[in-house]
């Protein structure tokens, strides 16, 4: 009988074994025999005198959870569905024809099981023209929104909902709508977005330079932006919710094995997989907690046994290829013809404790990649071996790996996933996580909230004759034992969980594995509540340094329906603090009075609704308010322009930087840009983007403005009111 935990096996029940009219009629054991079974009948196409052998050895390593499929395989292997694959990578061409058969092709994959990836950059910008109605475009971000509201109308066949990562290029004329298109938690819920940020990108960021946004419908430079500008505004968004993550484009094609069949434009949902167009690929597991064996007092991995498990997954991996019923014909001759499958781990959280090294150390690092070294290397020798027995993959020729003189029989090999929910039915801590916490609350599909405690650390508490029920009380309530007096400082050194190690030992861990995956590794920084937007951005930057494909930072505290929370209450969300000697709720906060005395000018813009006067004002404490006023008086764009100025003006006096009001201001887009002076004026927001970089320049070339015992009124065309 499997040994899964109770939670695994209400997971099991909910999503993957079979039912008749709403009832379980399959156990986990019968599960893993009809994937097992299904995926070996594959044999019967390259010799089937091994079938029944291989059958076996497929059920075993998923019976003693040393290999577990991704989850779409253990739904579908041996039903009439037989979608086998995770992740799946479609065009969307510059044309209503492909965005809205791809839409289609997405809907079919999404009820399959599958996760989908997009990448928008080809999408001419928004209000580019359109030859064939003379109207304008609607740009990338109407239909990433088109591509979302879809995914919610598709439960994915009752097994999970959808799942979509959507990319734009660092250089699209929509870039700045585009990191901003998540602000909102509320939107776009069906979708991860990430910027793919090119090498000349990264350059220019260092450089303090501006770089170019290029149409993709005529190739044309369009406009320039300062790279450090689009750089802080990424990380800004992704302090706030965690959205945008970044993907680097050009290294991820550097690695790309099959350049002269295509380039990568997308990933999968989670980032670990990049694909071709049109291109599906499956994943799986090895449990490294699984194959920890103990020798007198110390463990270590049982290296041989993870040699042939290794090759028993590569072999497995590869069955799925030719077993899986694809959705799309396309995409099945993309997947057959490069046969990239992903082998990754779980469990390794839970390895290094058993090693008694912690996560956050040098020997953990150094552990992270001698594994992840030995399965790249048995992982591709098992590839060579299929290669011999059934041929290499039909794209080989004009392969990298054809010019490096290996012979593959797939063109990927590895990929680290999160896995999710394959963890939990075995058991086993997360990809190559941190333990998120020693115990938390996970909630999972459609919102069942699970309390789990950490198995491995309550066994070793008992062990150590530590364990009682009022101290785990405590550990579930704190959710880390660091400073416990009840706890050695050995235990508090080896358990330490997601929030209690840095950000340079996330991605340094990460990097570890990146170095000997074929693919890429999905991990999540983790940040505390009250980390800053410069942490946020040295993690990106470190990630670039050292050679990551991509990442994905998360604040504690910045979304609600967090996957995992620590503790059984959210106390950082019922926190009180005292602001101006009223209690309000942790992360609110009062703006500053609107000061009597203030001094400032006033600025006339033409706009594509007309004449914009704008009026920038400012007190002892530097800028205080903007007002402005439209010369087409009354109408929503009187309305609009005067909401935008107050809304700034509080923002002002809340203690937000001009600088970054202008940066969200900038580039926004309406149907009637205006030329004035040589430059072109976007939007009215826009305009007022310009107004204030203006001031800013022009007062820091000045004296301090001296203030009078009096109000100074301004020249403003308006009488504004201001909360």
């Amino acid at each position: 009988m499997m040994r899964v935990s109770d939670n695994a096996r209400t997971v099991l029940e909910r999503r993957y074994l079979k039912k008749k009219d709403g009832q379980v009629i399959e156990s986990p054991e019968d599960m893993i025999a009809r994937v097992a079974e299904n995926l070996a009948s594959v044999e019967a196409l390259y010799g089937p005198e091994k079938q029944e052998e291989i059958q076996e050895q497929f059920r075993q390593v998923m019976d003693a959870l040393e290999f577990v499929p991704n989850s779409p395989t253990l739904m579908n292997a041996g039903r009439d569905l037989q979608q086998l694959a995770a992740c799946f990578v479609l065009p969307v061409e510059d044309s209503m024809d492909s965005i809205f058969q791809t839409l289609k092709d997405t809907a079919l994959i999404q009820k399959s099981g599958g996760g989908t990836g997009f990448s928008f950059s080809r999408l001419r910008p928004k209000s580019d023209r359109v030859r064939s109605t003379g109207g304008v475009a609607s740009g990338p971000i109407s239909f990433l929104k088109c591509y979302n509201a879809a995914t919610e109308a598709v439960k994915q066949g009752g097994t999970r909902r959808g799942a979509n990562m959507g990319i734009l290029r660092v250089d699209h004329p929509d870039i700045m709508e585009f990191i901003q298109c998540k602000a909102d938690n509320q939107e776009i819920t069906n979708f991860n977005i990430s910027v793919a940020i090119t090498e000349d990108f990264m350059k220019a960021v260092e450089a303090g330079a501006e770089y170019p946004l290029v149409n993709p419908r005529s190739n044309e430079v369009v406009e320039y932006l300062n790279a450090r500008d689009v750089f802080e505004l990424i990380v800004d968004m992704a302090w706030k919710n965690g959205e945008p993550g970044i993907v680097f484009l050009d290294r991820i094609n550097k690695a790309n094995p099959t350049p002269h069949i295509g380039d990568i434009e997308a990933t999968n949902p989670c980032g670990e997989q990049p694909l071709l167009p049109n291109e599906s690929c499956n994943l799986g597991s090895l449990n490294l907690a699984n194959f920890m064996v103990k020798s007198g007092d110390t463990w270590d991995l049982d290296w041989d046994r993870l040699t042939e498990v290794t090759r028993i997954a590569v072999r497995f991996l590869d069955n799925v290829v030719d077993a899986n019923n694809y959705p799309v014909k396309a995409i099945e001759t993309m997947t057959k013809g490069n046969r990239k499958i992903g082998l990754g781990v779980m469990g390794f959280a839970d390895a290094l404790i058993r090693k008694g090294l912690a996560y956050n150390s040098e020997e953990g690092v150094a552990f992270g990649r001698q594994v992840m070294e030995f399965i790249q290397i048995k992982a591709h020798e098992a590839s060579q071996e299929l290669a011999e027995e059934r041929g290499v993959f039909p794209n080989h020729p004009g392969s990298a790996w054809e010019a490096k003189g290996i012979a593959l029989r797939n063109s990927t090999v590895t990929t680290i996933a999160p896995t999710g929910t394959i963890s939990i039915i075995a058991g086993a801590s997360s990809g190559v996580e941190p333990l998120f916490a020693l115990a938390f609350t996970r909630n999972v599909m459609d919102n069942d909230r699970l309390l789990e405690v950490n198995p491995l650390f309550e066994a070793i508490m008992k062990e150590r004759d530590l364990y009682s029920e009022e101290l785990m009380e405590e550990v579930a309530q704190r959710g880390s034992i660091q400073g416990m007096d009840a706890i050695p400082e050995d235990l508090q050194r080896v358990f330490v969980t997601a929030h209690d190690i840095t950000p340079e030992w996330h991605i340094r861990m990460q990097a570890a594995f990146q170095d000997f995956t074929d693919n890429a590794v999905s991990k999540t920084v983790n940040f505390p509540a009250t980390a800053t937007r410069e942490d946020i951005k040295q993690v990106y930057q470190l990630a670039y340094e050292l050679g990551c494909k991509g990442v994905t930072v998360y604040r504690s505290g910045s979304r609600e329906g967090e996957v995992l929370t620590v503790g059984t209450k959210k106390e950082q969300k019922d926190a009180q603090i005292s602001v101006n000697g009223k209690p309000e709720r942790a992360g609110t906060h009062n703006p500053r009075r609107r000061p009597r005395v203030t001094r400032g000018q006033t600025e006339r813009v033409k706009t594509g609704c007309g004449t914009l006067y704008v009026t920038i004002n400012e007190d002892e404490e530097g800028i205080c308010e903007i007002f402005t006023t439209i010369g087409k008086a009354g109408g929503c764009a009187a309305a609009f322009s005067e909401a935008t100025a107050r809304l700034m003006s509080l923002s002002l006096r809340s203690g937000v930087e001009p600088s970054q009001i202008a940066r969200q201001m900038r580039g926004i887009r309406c149907p009637h840009p205006m030329w004035q002076d040589g430059k072109l004026i976007l939007s009215c927001p826009d305009a007022i983007a310009n107004v204030i970089d203006r001031y800013i320049q022009e007062r820091s070339a000045q004296p301090p403005l001296p203030f009078l015992d009096s109000e100074v009124i301004p020249s403003a065309p308006a009488d504004p009111v201001h909360v």
